[in-house]
């Protein structure tokens, strides 16, 4: 798994690489300067995405929380390094739940249930992810440019079964139990704690559909409200565009980013779908590039403050766990 990652990594690089030589540097740089410090406004207004996610998680976690020993704001927390490891790290997008695990354990959680409530979450991710989706493409159908991608949304088409299988997952529990093999690794859980519970929990959690529900919609509308990052870095750029052209930028966008969840921090996936669809828009490549840039420099401003913190913490444990320490 390590060495795909790697291998996907390099993979990713080199479509950026040729992206990049193919674009006019001076004038994305140009971009740059004309919108200015007012892009810095994107990342107080990611806070709004983590709020929606932390909401979901803490009240996944509540039955296995009574006491509230993982407080919202620690879930918060604990919602923005899951975020940094996933964008920032040399990891598939699974490695900040694996992390996410980890932190929640400090409070005192048992391992087993919380790793129930981030399988669940991943599930409901992916199934927000296709209906963002099928809403931006449903946009670029409007805009009358689904003949010139037919080839992605032919494979977005090909990857319904991945969110039609999480629904059955989602009814019918005991199919984890010929899942667990897969699905324990990716929370860090050992196979001795995988056999002796997890399908339990993993059925008790799925068994409260309202507050499924909840979590789903909110990672719905967390997800469209990432839309606005676009929106708003265009129309700095000079390249208005209306809120539904943007919607349909960032859900195919996301979307193409999460089939290729192995490229880490989707690597040359991401500017790769903001060109090609872009184009649709009017949007150049140029264009395009910048936005990609916005985002990206967004995840490093708004990731690094809490994986570093992250890291000073697990520091501190470590020296504490040693002798005379």
């Amino acid at each position: 798994m390590r060495a795909a990652v790697y291998i996907a990594g390099l993979l990713g690089l080199a479509l950026l690489t040729i992206l990049v030589l193919h674009a006019d540097v001076p004038a994305i740089l140009g971009i740059w300067k004309l919108a200015g410090a007012a892009l810095l406004w994107l990342i107080p207004y990611r806070l709004i995405f983590f709020v929606l996610y932390a909401i979901g998680w803490r009240a996944m976690l509540r039955p296995i929380d009574p006491d509230g020993r993982a407080r919202f704001g620690y879930v918060l927390w604990v919602t923005t390094v899951r975020e940094a490891v996933d964008r920032l790290l040399p990891v598939a997008s699974v490695g900040g739940s694996v992390v996410g695990v980890r932190l929640i354990r400090w409070r005192g959680l048992a391992t087993v249930p919380v790793s129930a409530t981030v399988i669940v979450e991943i599930l409901l991710t992916l199934i927000a992810l296709y209906l963002f989706g099928a809403l931006a493409t449903v946009i670029l159908l409007v805009l009358g440019a689904a003949a010139d991608h037919w080839q992605v949304l032919a494979v977005l088409a090909l990857s319904l079964p991945i969110p039609l299988g999480s629904l059955l997952l989602l009814r019918y529990g005991s199919v984890f139990q010929r899942m667990q093999r897969l699905l324990s690794p990716l929370v860090g859980l050992t196979g001795a704690e995988a056999a002796s519970s997890l399908d339990a929990d993993l059925r008790a959690c799925l068994g409260r559909i309202r507050t499924l529900l909840m979590a789903g919609a909110l990672q719905l509308l967390a997800l469209i409200s990432a839309s606005l990052e676009i929106w708003w870095a265009l129309r700095l750029f000079g390249h208005p565009v209306s809120a539904a052209a943007a919607v349909m930028l960032e859900g195919l966008t996301q979307a193409v980013r999460h089939l290729a969840f192995i490229v880490p921090a989707g690597l040359g996936v991401q500017e790769a779908a903001l060109v090609l669809f872009g184009h649709a828009l009017g949007v150049s490549t140029e264009l395009a590039l910048a936005v990609s840039a916005v985002k990206r420099l967004r995840e490093v401003l708004c990731g690094l403050p809490p994986l570093l913190w992250w890291q000073w913490l697990e520091a501190r444990k470590i020296g504490a766990a040693r002798p005379g320490g």
